[in-house]
Formats: structure tokens, sequence, C-alpha cells
């Protein structure tokens, strides 16, 4: 079964979240901390805070965007709560 992947990267000095989709979180997540990614690339080191997976493409596209809105960073912030009042 192939899962796709919403994964969330974080700076805690530079207070920066990236919201990215992968088909390979884990291969993804390198290429950002190598900085090869230029939207991530000024804000290096980054820490995956949380990922999600779905069996459709559609589906984890679409949370992606969401978490890339106003409104889904803020609903991120309340789902990690814990992890954002320990920073």
């Amino acid at each position: 079964m192939k899962f796709y992947y919403v994964y969330i990267l974080h700076n805690i000095d530079k207070k920066f979240i990236y919201a990215g989709y992968s088909e390979d979180v884990k291969k993804r997540f390198e290429t950002h901390n190598k900085g090869e990614v230029a939207s991530t690339k000024a804000y290096l080191p980054l820490k995956l805070i949380h990922y999600e997976a779905y069996n459709n493409m559609k589906d984890a596209k679409r949370r992606e965007e969401y978490f890339k809105t106003t409104k889904g960073k803020t609903m991120l912030k309340l789902m990690l709560k814990e992890y954002f009042s320990e920073i």
C-alpha cells in the first residue's frame, strides 16, 4: 500500500513553520536539512514536528494546502499545543 505524507517542519529560533507533501517523508526531510530546498534553505536547521499519512494523493495535497493557511497554522498550534508551549 502506498502512502502520501503531509509533514510539518519547524525552526525554533526563527519561529518558522513549513508544511510540505511527499511520498517519502524521511528522504524529503533530509533534502530540506541539506539546504537543497529553496523555500526552507534560510531556516536551517529544521525539526520534523508532525506528519500525517494518507492513502490518496489529493487528500494529502488538500491537507498540505490547509496547513499553509493562517487558519491551518492556528489549528496546527492547537493540535501541537504541548510542543509549542515547551519551546
